[in-house]
Parts: C-alpha cells; sequence; structure tokens
C-alpha cells in the first residue's frame, strides 16, 4: 500500500472575504490561507509532504467553491511522479464551481521519471455563471540528467462536463507518437492553459481572448510549437509543447496575466512561491 492523502476544499464568499476551511487525512495538504490581493481571492498553496508520488499512492483532492467565492491555487514547486515496479500511482482532482464564483487552477509542472505509472484526472463542475482559468504542464523524463522517458506510462484526463473532455496516454515505448511529426516531434514538456466561463462567452469576448493571447504565442520563442482555439463557445485552450520546462511555463503565465486582466478586469497577482 502506498500513501492515501485526501484533501477536501471549502470556500464561501463572506462578506468581501473568500473563507476557506479545509480537512485533510494522510499527506496532502495545504498552507495556511494567504490574501495577497486583497481579502477578495483566497491563495492556497498545496504542499505534499513526501514530495513526489510512486506506484500504489492515491491522492485526491476535491474543493467546493460557494456562489462570489474566488480562489486561486498552486504548487511549491514540481509534481514528480517516480518509477514504479508495477502499481499505479494516481492522482485525482475535482471541483464544483457555484454560480459567481472563480478558481484559477495553476499548479506548477509535473515530471513524469522514466519508469513511472501514473493517471492524473482532473474534472471540474461549473455552473452557468462560474469561471475559471486552468493549466497542466507535463515534463516527460529528465533530459538534462540523460534520462530520456522510454519506460512508463503516463494517463492524463481533463474534463468539464457537457463541454470538454481530454483523455490521453503516452507510454514511454511508444516511438512514433514521441518522435513523430504527427505526435510530440521529440519534445518533452507538454503544456495547456484553459478558460472557462459555465455559459458560452459573447463573440466579441472570445476574439478578443484568443487576439491577446495569440499576440503573446507570435513573440515568443515557442511561436511555431504553441496554438490557441475555441473549441466550445465557453472554452478556449491554448497548447504548447517545448524542450524545457521554464519557457512553457512562463508563456502559459504571460497568457493566464493577459486573460485574468481582460476577463475579469483583475490585475495579475503571482503567488510568492513562483518567485522563490
Amino acid at each position: 500500500m502506498g500513501w492515501q492523502g485526501h484533501l477536501d476544499l471549502h470556500y464561501r464568499h463572506d462578506g468581501n472575504r473568500t473563507t476557506a476551511l479545509d480537512r485533510h487525512h494522510g499527506p496532502l495538504r495545504v498552507l495556511q490561507r494567504l490574501y495577497p490581493e486583497g481579502e477578495a481571492v483566497c491563495h492556497h498553496v498545496l504542499v505534499h509532504p513526501p514530495g513526489g508520488i510512486v506506484g500504489g499512492d492515491e491522492l485526491a483532492l476535491s474543493a467546493r467553491l460557494e456562489p462570489g467565492s474566488h480562489a486561486l491555487i498552486t504548487t511549491p514547486g514540481a509534481t514528480r511522479f517516480y518509477r514504479s515496479n508495477g502499481p499505479l500511482a494516481q492522482q485525482t482532482v475535482q471541483a464544483e464551481l457555484a454560480d459567481g464564483a472563480r478558481l484559477e487552477w495553476l499548479p506548477l509542472e509535473a515530471i513524469a521519471y522514466p519508469g513511472c505509472r501514473v493517471e492524473n484526472r482532473l474534472r471540474f463542475t461549473l455552473a452557468p455563471t462560474a469561471q475559471m482559468i486552468g493549466l497542466d504542464v507535463l515534463a516527460l523524463g529528465l533530459p538534462a540528467a540523460g534520462e530520456a522517458f522510454e519506460r512508463g506510462v503516463v494517463t492524463q484526463q481533463i474534463e468539464l462536463p457537457g463541454v470538454w473532455l481530454e483523455r490521453g496516454r503516452i507510454a514511454g515505448d511508444d516511438r512514433l507518437l514521441r518522435e513523430s511529426p504527427l505526435g510530440l516531434a521529440g519534445h518533452t514538456v507538454l503544456g495547456t492553459l484553459w478558460l472557462a466561463d459555465g455559459a458560452p462567452l459573447a463573440r466579441g469576448t472570445r476574439e478578443a481572448l484568443l487576439d491577446e493571447a495569440r499576440a503573446l504565442i507570435d513573440g515568443h520563442t515557442l511561436a511555431r510549437t504553441a496554438g490557441v482555439t475555441a473549441p466550445d463557445e465557453s472554452l478556449l485552450v491554448l497548447r504548447v509543447l517545448g524542450d524545457r520546462v521554464e519557457p512553457v511555463i512562463a508563456l502559459l503565465h504571460a497568457v493566464w496575466a493577459a486573460w485574468r486582466l481582460r476577463h475579469w478586469q483583475l490585475a495579475p497577482c503571482a503567488p510568492r512561491v513562483w518567485r522563490t
């Protein structure tokens, strides 16, 4: 048996303040509530004291955001999925956003070590006037150490029920997927950023947000391997491939900041742990 970690988060809007209650079991918890941009937005940093996830570990996060609440959730460092001798490592995130709630799901990257066996599931349910911005970054192997992702399996799923369901499986021994121009073309870092509303975005709003992201992509070193689309009237998705984590995250954070300002009229307030 591996680590069994469960964390339940409950956000409420009380006056002008987003308050948060949390319950944890096992090695998954949050630091204290932080309010670097005022009381309306609650920043939470998730911590996993063992430092990595191995075969047999099961980590589960559930979050409930009441009407009018606003939470920003991040991590202090990379999530590491270590080599497994057979058992599957599982991480699940489920969040329910009530009307008027906002969620920013902004963890740092996940690193898939050679030989890992991972299933990572994300599910976000939005009420009609709820909104969110989320990102996911996956780094395959340890190229700087000469350890390519030639063994192991990573399965990722991102779901907004009724709007978007994405499920992908990357096997280390699938060289066609990893190296083909129609696959990852040899790139080892995959980044995804999305903006979602519970109801369709106005056409003008959607186009303005797409234009904002495209302008930032065009001026970035990863312009040739990045793109943004609107697969649904209520959803924007940006995807990028890279060879190093830092440029990928820099692009995603830049677009997050631009979308936050344009769509929510909120100046970007990067969590302090991103700067340490």
